[in-house]
């Protein structure tokens, strides 16, 4: 190793300090493996932060795997780095960390691009490659684009169980670059969305529980292959978004838990730090040196792949104290909130949107917590969306119940009424809904086959057209019977089914119908974008309502019925004295339902004196069972 490792430039020490203050949101091009020249020589240098570790050395194929090569202290900083002229790219490695009570531990370096094909667990020398971007066009777009004046419809998608070869094994991110991208780019999704990709264990944890947070798992590919696909996603007019899990990690002794023998990553108080619900452990909010490594972490995934943005997921764990199971330490005012995961939060937001103002930062928040997405500047978390969980649970309650006893719960699915404009949302039937048990969205349908499909139906065109922006698993466009099953491939066979297809057929004009009527999604998140005719009619379990858009002439009208009986000369209050005609109508034969033809067109009349259906003017129209019908004014 080359003695002028330890001549140390001011910019280098001024980047660790940085790091040491919780400032340093670039860490991932000083900390990890990082190619350079020292005294002539070429190799790649080696950085940690390891503050209480006795001693820090290198085992590797370029020292020796038993004792290694020493790394050095950067002072008191508690970070330690070498160079090594002799290290080569995809080499494997890992850090020997004396650690604070004298263990000798091997661990992973936190901030490798690459790791082992488990079930080895080395670190690998890899950098990140300099790629010339080619979708430029849709890079611009974003910045001139109004996510809330927008379409947003996603499509989620867990990468290795999406499609298998007909061997078994799971698509390659290639593979799917050739075949999901047009997929969901004809059916009308806006964007793609992929649970958790960084480097993790167990398949079990779909990639929640994260040992390599700056690495693409190496089962899926490499870095190249997935900037490959993004490109590729925006030059198809595609989005791509990931989950990100910025609350948790995984607590395989080789990895970060208790990197140098004490609490480093993770809280001291193992009250805090001990998530047990999960088997994992809590990051350490309210350190610095953590906050430099989550938001370099979510920098790094937003510029190195150009993605559009991040779900984060668990967000709820890291506001609550008491969000665990089992016994837990009140903050200093003595509450249940904790307030370090509050600032760490609204620092996270505020510094990626000051870099990208124009992704997205979604937030999976299961509680009632007020102003999730509203600006940090005017007491807000900072996102600028949220997952509906009320509505999500609210509305698959209402679903699986029998349809004639529906009448009485049917606050359920009018309640989300009251609050939709409190927070920007996103209706998501996520994966969380189709897996241990839950059964799938067709088998939560009550009645026999054909009364399945029309209740996912109309589920489907509800959530369509009610207030926010939407999410979908993969597997749903098309009726999945099943559960999904991480370990299988969807059930692709379904589609020899006449009935999948025209559910298939279904999902993909209700899609491009949402994309091509403004009025679900230019006002969605203003109570102007929305106007509640009828929701009184309990006995009935039927609804109605208006969507606006900015051109009046423009507007939806919206009715859902949820029992299988048809209205065969309904009342609905409309706007205008003008001609409606069907526009969409869940029950159509093309659909599966039993509905051969519109009906024909209706011409609005005045209110007659005494009635009333909250408008001037009323059309009459036939409302099939178990259906939405949509109608808009003719030009």
């Amino acid at each position: 190793m080359d003695k002028n490792s330890l001549v140390l430039p001011e910019s280098f020490k001024k980047r660790i300090y940085l790091f040491n203050s919780g400032q340093y949101f670039d860490a991932y091009h000083t900390f990890g493996p990082q190619k350079e020249e020292n005294d002539g020589q070429e190799g790649y240098r080696l950085t940690v932060w390891a503050p209480q570790a006795q001693g820090v050395s290198v085992v590797s194929d370029f020292t020796d795997w038993n004792q290694g090569e020493a790394l050095h202290p950067v002072g008191s900083t508690g970070v330690w780095t070498a160079f090594f002229k002799d290290a080569q790219e995809d080499d494997p490695y890992k850090f020997r960390v004396q650690q604070a009570g004298g263990r000798i531990a091997l661990k992973q370096d936190p901030f490798a691009f690459k790791y082992e094909v488990r079930p080895k667990d080395a670190s690998v020398i890899r950098t990140i490659p300099e790629k010339q971007w080619e979708d430029s066009r849709w890079m611009k777009q974003r910045q001139k684009r109004n996510i809330y004046e927008s379409p947003l419809n996603i499509y989620e998608v867990h990468m290795s169980s999406w499609r298998h070869h007909e061997n078994g094994d799971w698509y390659s991110i290639s593979d799917l670059q050739i075949e999901l991208i047009p997929y969901a780019k004809k059916l009308g999704y806006t964007h793609i969305q992929f649970m958790p990709l960084m480097e993790h264990p167990l398949d079990a944890s779909w990639g929640y529980q994260i040992t390599g947070f700056f690495a693409l798992s190496s089962k899926y590919g490499s870095v190249e292959d997935f900037q490959n696909f993004v490109e590729e996603a925006h030059r198809q007019g595609l989005g791509v978004l990931v989950d990100w899990v910025p609350s948790h990690f995984n607590r395989n002794d080789y990895a970060l838990a208790y990197y140098d023998g004490t609490p480093t990553f993770e809280y001291a108080d193992r009250n805090r730090a001990d998530n047990n619900r999960w088997g994992t452990l809590n990051f350490d909010l309210g350190k610095a040196q953590v906050h430099s490594f989550l938001i370099s972490n979510a920098m790094f995934w937003l510029e190195t792949f150009h993605l559009d943005g991040l779900r984060v997921d668990a967000v709820s764990n890291m506001l609550y104290l008491d969000y665990d199971e089992g016994e837990w330490t009140p903050n200093e005012e003595g509450s249940n909130i904790n307030l370090q995961g509050v600032d760490f939060i609204k620092k996270l937001n505020t510094k990626v949107f000051e870099r990208h103002p124009n992704v997205l930062m979604i937030a999976e928040e299961s509680t009632s917590w007020r102003q999730v997405t509203a600006p940090v500047h005017e007491g807000g978390l900072g996102f600028n969306f949220k997952w509906n969980m009320g509505w999500m649970n609210d509305s698959l309650k209402f679903f699986e119940m029998d349809p004639e006893v529906r009448k009485h719960h049917f606050n359920l699915i009018t309640f989300s009424f009251m609050y939709t404009f409190h927070e920007n949302f996103v209706l998501a039937l996520s994966h969380d809904e189709v897996v241990h048990g839950k059964k799938s969205l067709q088998q939560k349908m009550p009645g026999d086959y054909y009364n399945e499909m029309a209740g996912l139906r109309t589920l489907e065109a509800y959530r369509m057209t009610h207030p926010g922006k939407k999410l979908s698993f993969m597997g749903a466009e098309f009726a999945q019977h099943i559960e999904w099953r991480f370990y299988e491939q969807l059930d692709w066979v379904n589609l020899q089914n006449t009935v999948n297809q025209k559910h298939l057929y279904f999902i993909k004009e209700l899609n491009h119908f949402y994309l091509e009527n403004k009025s679900l999604w230019e006002l969605d998140h203003q109570p102007s974008g929305f106007e509640l005719l009828q929701a009184d009619k309990a006995d009935e379990t039927l609804i109605n309502f208006i969507r606006w858009s900015r051109d009046e002439k423009e507007h939806l009208i919206v009715i859902c019925n949820f029992r299988p009986h048809q209205h065969d000369s309904l009342r609905v209050g409309v706007p205008y004295p003008m001609t409606y005609q069907e526009v969409f109508n869940t029950e159509m034969e093309e659909y599966g339902g039993s509905w051969t033809h519109p009906q024909a067109d209706m011409s609005a009349e005045k209110v007659p004196s005494g009635e009333y259906y909250r408008q001037e003017y009323y059309i009459e129209v036939i409302l099939p069972a178990m259906s939405v019908l949509i109608l808009k004014a003719k030009k």
